[in-house]
């Protein structure tokens, strides 16, 4: 039987990395993408043997090139995880329109881009499974954060309406919404901070990444064809919604 492909946007650092190897374990074929850190990439690859295409997720074109170029290599993808995301954290006042516009058009326009891309292949052939990586910081809000807030609040909604379309075809579509997890992101926050971040967070530590890849393992499973348009929050209970 032919494995299924799976497609992880920012699929070679933190929890994208995690997300990857843990399909890969499972037996699925998988490919990563990155956006710019060429020897980070080249570094994953060369550990795990998982190709690595780059391409910035934000740009409509370049996703559907990027996906034809992989179908072409590699076959259908079967699953899709939108992963790749970017901050550019500054209260609204002091916000450009350019940090607001890129971290739209990556973390919300990447999820539009990717999934245009698939769609059709998935609607064709009756299976597809898409996992939307959102965030706590999308369900509750934070300071600091109203772009990034409203792209990850809107992956909720993308989702769920994704979600009825593809519902009849053998599409599921659902997100995975982290808390704040141990990756290298979180690790350049001052020590005083994470202190801070931690103390909230009912079970005293940060989530792993392989925490958030087993969530994902799950949603794009045959075991849960039954779940679609859902969210699965991933905080140690520091927000439940």
């Amino acid at each position: 039987m032919t494995r299924r492909l799976a497609l992880v946007t920012g699929g070679s650092r933190g929890i994208g990395a995690a997300i990857s190897t843990t399909l890969a374990d499972a037996g699925y074929a998988v490919v990563a993408t990155h956006a710019g850190n060429n020897v980070k990439a080249a570094a994953f690859h060369r550990e795990t043997g998982i190709p690595v295409y780059g391409w910035d997720v934000g740009d409509f074109d370049a996703c559907r090139d990027g996906v034809a170029q992989v179908v072409g290599t590699y076959g259908p993808i079967d699953i899709l995880v939108n992963n790749a995301g970017i901050t550019r954290d500054t209260t609204l006042h002091k916000m450009t329109q350019q940090q607001w516009r890129e971290v739209i058009d990556t973390n919300l326009g990447g999820c539009f881009n990717m999934c245009h891309a698939v769609i059709d292949s998935m609607r064709t052939r009756g299976f597809g499974r898409i996992v939307n990586i959102g965030s706590i910081n999308g369900l509750a809000g934070q300071f600091g954060q109203t772009n990034y807030a409203a792209a990850k609040a809107g992956v909720v909604g993308f989702t769920k309406a994704l979600a009825l379309e593809g519902a009849g075809k053998g599409i599921t579509v659902n997100v995975v919404a982290p808390g704040y997890t141990a990756t290298d992101m979180v690790a350049a926050v001052p020590p005083e901070i994470l202190e801070k971040i931690i103390a909230k967070i009912p079970v005293g530590r940060l989530g792993q990444a392989a925490e958030i890849a087993a969530a994902v393992r799950f949603l794009v499973s045959d075991e849960a064809a039954f779940v679609t348009g859902a969210t699965l929050s991933i905080n140690g209970g520091q927000y439940m919604a």
